[in-house]
């Protein structure tokens, strides 16, 4: 598809996600829906874009309920029963914005958005003149943080006389997180905590480079620890209590963990992605529960395949952002933080973090033309079980090795720009990217 990606739809605002295309997209998704939910994130942009797309679906037939500016999973919580559509661009820079289409509480999968991807191909009619749609304003704030911090107390401990700092990136976690930390409990501190879309305070996108604030605080703070968002809240970041980020992959393994051992079914999944450390697989094992992968951006097809399948889906992840099957089908970055401020209340972060095998990691790039990636896809796939006899191969998303002693490596090919990606996590990390680059770079050269 063209127009849609990992993520839903995304660009620059004044030349992909335009007025013009939120029109069509609304159109598009309208004819399917009696009632849509609509909520936008605090970019700039997003006023415009939220009466075109308005306008859109209205003007398909569909009523539209608008919640305002709101955090991605509170729209998503909002459109159990019926469909929704957030505009956000995420973690991209202020000057992009983007579209997300959700069906009960669930975003959509490659089939649907390929359906909405026709229409708008098609300039889809609007719907006759006396059929257009109503809209009226609603509220989903206020029931969806509750629901969050009900959802929690499930959980771990109270967290009374916990200190936590939730660094917002004056993105929707603003309007969300620090309440539900409050109410369960916390006294928290909060940083870039205004919504503000030209994100004065930090980039949209949380990572050790830009939290600067958030990291220097908590290590000269007496915080148990810390909490950041993206700009639409689905993504979440946790700093420990010296102040250091702790891998992404880490807080997936400790939450995985917990989910599959709390868990009454016979058989207990955990869906993630091809470039998940091993560290999950280890945890959810040891728990008595088993790992099944996903193409990056398809955690909800994911599911979908797992349960179809017989399976018992406990928790789904990749790194950074997390869905809680118990709680709703979309991803939600409130929900982790409030899961996990309770379990460090109960137990301590350190106590969290200690059966989980941390090795290095690393990620590089290749440069690749898009026209050789398939070819040289296809050539690692004859040599990487070669080269690497001792490993466990898995070919459905890249190529994945793991080895007998729980480190890895995964070859994929970019989506979006000209690279093949390598994964690596191991004890010798630099060793293994470096094996694994040469099969790459032999691998482009050679086809």
């Amino acid at each position: 598809m063209d127009l849609f990606g990992t993520a839903g739809i995304r660009g620059s605002a004044t030349e992909r996600v335009t007025p013009e295309l939120a029109l069509a997209v609304g159109r598009a998704a309208g004819a399917d829906a009696e009632e849509v939910v609509l909520g936008r994130d605090g970019r700039e942009t997003g006023g415009a874009l939220a009466d075109a797309m308005a306008a859109g679906l209205r003007s398909a037939g569909a009523d539209v309920r608008r919640v305002g500016v709101v955090p991605t999973p509170a729209l998503a919580f909002a459109s159990r029963g019926r469909r929704g559509v957030m505009l956000t661009a995420s973690h991209n820079p202020p000057e992009d914005n983007g579209v997300k289409l959700f069906a009960d509480g669930t975003e959509y999968d490659a089939e649907e958005e390929a359906a909405i991807e026709e229409r708008v191909d098609a300039d889809h009619p609007p719907a006759a003149w006396d059929a257009w749609g109503d809209a009226e304003r609603a509220g989903v704030l206020d029931d969806y943080r509750a629901a969050v911090a009900a959802y929690a107390r499930e959980f771990g401990a109270t967290l009374d006389g916990l200190r936590v700092a939730v660094d917002c990136g004056n993105g929707m976690g603003s309007v969300a997180t620090p309440h539900v930390l409050e109410s369960l409990g916390a006294e928290v501190v909060a940083l870039n905590a205004n919504v503000d879309g030209h994100f004065p305070g930090r980039p949209s996108k949380p990572t050790p480079e830009t939290l600067g604030d958030l990291t220097g605080f908590v290590a000269d703070s007496d915080c148990a620890f810390g909490i950041a968002h993206d700009g639409d809240a689905d993504r979440i970041v946790i700093v420990d209590g010296s102040g250091e980020v702790v891998h992404e992959d880490t807080v997936l393994a400790i939450l995985a963990e917990r989910y599959t051992r709390e868990s009454s079914t016979l058989d207990p999944v955990v869906v993630t992605t091809p470039n998940a450390s091993a560290r999950i697989d280890e945890r959810v094992r040891a728990a008595g529960g088993r790992v099944e992968r996903v193409r990056l951006g398809a955690l909800h097809e994911g599911i979908a395949s797992a349960e179809a399948a017989g399976g018992d889906v406990v928790f789904a992840a990749e790194p950074w952002k997390h869905i809680h099957p118990g709680f709703g089908g979309w991803i939600d970055g409130v929900a982790s933080a409030a899961v996990l401020g309770r379990l460090v209340a109960a137990e301590g972060l350190e106590a969290l973090r200690a059966p989980v095998t941390e090795r290095p990691y690393r990620k590089v790039s290749v440069d690749c033309p898009d026209g050789k990636k398939a070819a040289v896809m296809g050539a690692l796939e004859t040599e990487m079980p070669g080269a690497f006899p001792d490993a466990a191969i898995d070919t459905e998303y890249g190529v994945r090795a793991e080895f007998p002693d729980g480190s890895w490596t995964l070859v994929r090919p970019s989506g979006t720009e000209p690279y093949v990606r390598v994964y690596a996590e191991a004890d010798d990390v630099d060793a293994l990217v470096a094996e694994v680059t040469a099969l790459v770079e032999d691998a482009v050269t050679n086809t």
